[in-house]
């Protein structure tokens, strides 16, 4: 793919100055909880942890990806509210958040102006 891409172009394609950031998140829940309780939980998090940090998420009940809800990066300080939160609840025995990245191209690095 070419390189020298207009900055419309690049813009569109979310790439160089229009790096999106967002982190993968992996979960694992107590196995005697029913699905109430899961159901419960989910609601909780997508209030409380994606809604009130200005963030969404997209994925299963155990695994996904964290972006910003509007166009642009999730913040270290985002990434940390989350994971503070998810830290905070009885439901879950394994929490894996993963270090910010590309959110469009996750095998690309991070460029260093993000």
């Amino acid at each position: 793919m070419a390189t020298n891409r207009s900055r419309r172009l690049r813009k569109k394609l979310c790439v160089d100055e229009f790096q999106e950031l967002g982190f993968e998140l992996n979960l694992g829940f107590k196995e005697d909880l029913s699905d109430e309780t899961i159901d419960a939980f989910l609601d909780a998090f997508l209030e409380e942890a994606m809604d009130a940090n200005g963030l969404d998420y997209v994925g299963g009940d155990d695994f996904g990806l964290v972006c910003k809800a509007e166009r642009g990066s999730v913040t270290p300080e985002q990434r940390a509210a989350v994971e503070s939160w998810l830290k905070g609840r009885n439901e879950l025995t394994k929490i894996e958040v993963s270090p910010l990245l590309d959110a469009w191209y996750p095998e690309k690095p991070i460029n260093p102006a993000s």
